[in-house]
């Protein structure tokens, strides 16, 4: 297990992610399937140990004849080998000038791409006979952003070696205010209660603090003064009680969904306090929160005002705040909304989540067909946003929110793609960049020497069409080989899991 530098907080091991809409049922099953989930996972760590009979304990990897895309921004590099040893990468060259260590294991990487291992920056999920989907998808690591004991499980089989999983960054559990939009959060009412909850979750394991929508403006700004007497990360929604800018300025390291970006570009400013005071007022009459909320920021993103956004984006470079966009999540709102939606992955789910209509969803179960209308037109401008967010310089983190997990990923980084971020960008919003946002770079998120060896061989060229990603001829987590057989064998065995009730 990687251990952090204090300055950083974020401590390293592995684990997985579900869409906030079906966690707490999954929640409430995660701890009697760990067990068998335990058991299953030992029984793969076993089989693919049993399938690499025929190597040598310890030996050395050696992925030759790749075009290297190092994911450093420098351009492809052909005829590249790449030397693994000690779950590090050791030596990278031309053929000729890379001496291949006795023993090593050869990987022929002829017409393939190799670049780093992907990171899911935004990703619910606690079913832990699941977990391979993301390594089966190249994700090798992901960031939780509801934290749940069952993670801290998982923590502690990964360092027994009992549990096969991506790295792992955990959230702590969401804090909100006294009425919170979800019962299972921390609450906080003032500034006391915000730090008290600060020290619960520091106390509980939690890697950075989860803020969310509904934080009183004392409580928001104790929690923010506690983390930083704790030297831990805050990261989440803007609560509604503050500005993305005051967010910004106080130090939260990242902005999820872009939480508060359509009024901060709003040009109807004037008009903000008496729509959210007629917000408050519908929901306390018992409408949808979330969904007033949606349909209030497609109002003002209507009204959107480069200028604003310009300034905006100039704090948050300056701040070094950060963005999760989760665009998928938009997107597969709008598609489940059709009566012929249908998606294969979909078998990768638990029986449960199968069965739930993901429209549901607390967001989605009160919107009209209007709504749904008005869903895409608000996406379509959040991904002007987002291209206008990377030409000035912000921060951009690849994070899905949705299900199916692990395959998620691979959507986003096209909607990325979509939102005018170039191919090498993209691939950077889930590589390079997690990695520096963590304050990790010098271990991992670029294929260099000395760092971690979390590879993906591409069939394709990922450069040249982002949606290569998904093309995968064999996965390298911390130094260990899993080839496309070890893969598909991962996959059939969670389809079959996903059947069991």
């Amino acid at each position: 297990m990687l251990s952090s530098p204090p300055s950083a907080r974020f401590r390293w091991d592995t684990a997985g992610a579900a869409p906030i809409a079906h966690v707490s049922a999954l929640a409430r099953t995660a701890r009697r399937a760990l067990r068998s989930a335990l058991l299953l996972s030992a029984v793969a760590l076993a089989a693919s140990a049993g399938a690499a009979a025929g190597r040598e304990p310890g030996a050395a990897l050696v992925l030759r004849n790749v075009t290297l895309i190092d994911a450093t921004g420098r351009s492809p590099r052909p005829g590249t080998t790449v030397v693994v040893t000690a779950g590090r990468i050791s030596a990278i060259g031309s053929r000729e000038a890379i001496a291949i260590p006795e023993h090593a294991e050869l990987v022929d990487g002829s017409g393939k791409f190799l670049i780093p291992g992907l990171w899911d920056m935004h990703t619910h999920w606690s079913r832990t006979e699941f977990l391979p989907l993301y390594i089966a998808n190249g994700v090798t690591g992901i960031r939780l952003l509801r934290g749940l004991p069952v993670h801290q499980q998982w923590r502690n089989a990964v360092a027994k070696n009992e549990l096969l999983a991506p790295h792992l960054v955990i959230a702590s559990p969401l804090v909100d205010g006294p009425n919170p939009v979800h019962r299972d959060s921390i609450t906080a009412g003032d500034a006391d209660e915000g730090r008290t909850a600060v020290a619960k979750a520091v106390g509980g394991g939690a890697d950075f603090i989860k803020v969310y929508s509904l934080l009183p403006r004392d409580a928001y700004f104790g929690i923010i003064d506690e983390a930083k007497r704790r030297n831990i990360p805050v990261a989440g929604h803007v609560p509604r009680a503050i500005t993305t800018r005051e967010a910004s300025d106080a130090g939260q390291k990242s902005i999820e969904h872009l939480s508060g970006i359509a009024f901060a570009c709003s040009r109807l400013q004037a008009e903000l306090p008496a729509d959210i005071a007629k917000l408050e007022a519908e929901a306390a009459a018992g409408a949808s929160y979330l969904t007033l909320l949606r349909r209030l920021e497609g109002k003002h993103l209507d009204a959107y005002d480069a200028r604003r956004c310009t300034a905006l984006f100039a704090r948050f470079r300056r701040n070094g705040t950060w963005h999760v966009p989760t665009l998928l999540v938009n997107r597969a709102a709008g598609l489940q909304s059709a009566p012929d939606f249908a998606d294969p992955r979909r078998a990768y789910l638990p029986a449960a989540a199968r069965s739930t209509n993901p429209l549901d969803h607390p967001v989605y179960k009160h919107f009209s067909a209007a709504d749904y209308m008005r869903l895409s037109k608000n996406q379509a401008q959040e991904m002007r946003i987002v291209g206008a967010m990377q030409r000035a310089g912000v921060g951009i983190l690849a994070g899905t929110d949705m299900l199916p997990i692990g395959f998620g990923l691979h959507d986003e980084l096209a909607l990325l793609v979509e939102s005018g971020l170039t191919p090498m960008e993209a691939l950077q919003a889930a590589t390079r960049n997690p990695a520096a946002y963590l304050g990790q770079l010098d271990r991992f998120g670029t294929i260099e020497v000395g760092k971690q060896a979390d590879l993906i061989l591409l069939d394709a060229d990922p450069l040249g069409d982002i949606r290569n990603t998904r093309k995968i001829s064999a996965v390298v987590l911390g130094g260990r080989l899993f080839t496309r057989t070890e893969l598909d064998r991962m996959l059939a065995d969670v389809k079959i899991a996903a059947d069991r009730p």
